[in-house]
């Protein structure tokens, strides 16, 4: 171990997690789910990209909710949203009943192959904690399908913003009852690490695509390109 790995194994007494995109597969996971879909629908275009214009719609639109900040969204309700853009935006008639069903894949994805194994290596040390822009519910359904027993799972709606507002790291920190810097927030995207790192948090960044991090004053603590990578630093060889 190197020695910021064991400095973060001493200080860090809880990891909390990203779920989508981090934990479970949602690009590949919408991506198959989506196909067949479309494809019966006569849609001739690329379905990973129409996963994409929807997750980056989502998004859009879930940031502009926390920066007006006059109430918080459900999650679901921002999704059934982004589905409706992104359909209207391909030409595709759809129904509200479309819409609850497409949305209602999230809830069922699974976990990258090398998650679970990762997991249980990183609970010999620390606390695990999922902190999801999901709806409570959605959270909950989802568990059977990840198959992990996280201490809990704490939505964004504990805070009332979608993350990176820091007032989601600083809510999840007190309902966990443990100071700010005893916790590492592990993340895919650079936007919820900065928003942890921001908000006095430790932040590991899972750079699964290979791009870079961006030019930021919060920069993550640790940098790797996969779970098992994440556990190797801070587990050492266990």
């Amino acid at each position: 171990m190197t020695e910021r790995s064991e400095l973060l194994r001493r200080e860090v007494k809880v990891l909390t997690f990203d779920q989508y995109g981090t934990i479970v597969d949602m690009q590949g996971g919408l991506t198959e789910f989506v196909t067949p879909w479309l494809k019966e629908r006569g849609w001739e275009g690329d379905p990973h990209r129409f996963v994409t214009w929807w997750r980056r719609t989502h998004f859009e639109n879930s940031m502009i909710d926390s920066l007006c900040d006059r109430g918080h969204t459900p999650y679901r309700e921002i999704g059934h949203r982004a589905v409706s853009y992104t359909l209207d935006r391909a030409g595709i008639p759809h129904t509200n009943e479309d819409l609850r069903w497409l949305v209602s894949a999230i809830e069922r994805l699974r976990p990258f192959p090398e998650v679970p194994a990762a997991l249980e290596r990183l609970a010999r040390h620390f606390r695990l904690v999922i902190l999801s822009n999901g709806d409570r519910d959605m959270l909950e359904a989802a568990k059977p399908y990840i198959d992990f027993p996280f201490e809990r799972a704490i939505s964004v709606q504990e805070a009332g913003a979608f993350k990176p507002h820091r007032r989601t790291y600083e809510t999840a920190c007190q309902l966990l009852d443990v100071s700010p810097v005893q916790a590492m927030h592990v993340a895919n995207h650079a936007f919820d690490c900065i928003g942890a790192k921001a908000a006095g948090l430790r932040a590991a960044f899972i750079d699964r695509r290979e791009r870079p991090f961006g030019d930021t004053p919060h920069e993550p603590d640790l940098v790797v390109p996969s779970m098992t990578a994440l556990a190797d630093a801070l587990c050492g060889p266990d």
